[in-house]
């Protein structure tokens, strides 16, 4: 299977993030890590991709920056810790009812099981 790139998941990166998240805070490079696992490898994201979709996402009320730690060692920016929010809870839940309408949709026209 060829890599997904982050032009393909546009409009699906959000809900996938707001899924993560849903398991419990994370910060962006343990969120990227858990796509990538999630993906098989397959996912090829970019910071230039997630963290913009973050910076969204927080200003949208979706998630909520809860905390800041230092990474492992002490050295370099302070991370920045994300959390689902009840609005992130219930965007989460319509991207979900989305995403299995399009799978439908797309799965009737090229002819493959939905």
């Amino acid at each position: 299977m060829n890599a997904i790139s982050g032009d393909r998941l546009r409009g699906h990166l959000e809900t996938m993030v707001l899924s993560i998240l849903e398991r419990g805070d994370a910060h962006g490079l343990d969120i990227m890590r858990q796509l990538d696992a999630a993906g098989c490898g397959l996912l090829k994201l970019r910071e230039g991709t997630l963290y913009p979709a973050l910076y969204r996402l927080e200003a949208a009320g979706m998630i909520s920056v809860v905390r800041k730690e230092k990474p492992p060692g002490g050295r370099g920016a302070a991370r920045l810790i994300y959390r689902l929010s009840g609005k992130g809870r219930r965007h989460l839940a319509k991207g979900r009812q989305d995403w299995v309408s399009f799978v439908e949709v797309i799965g009737r026209i090229v002819g493959a099981p939905a």
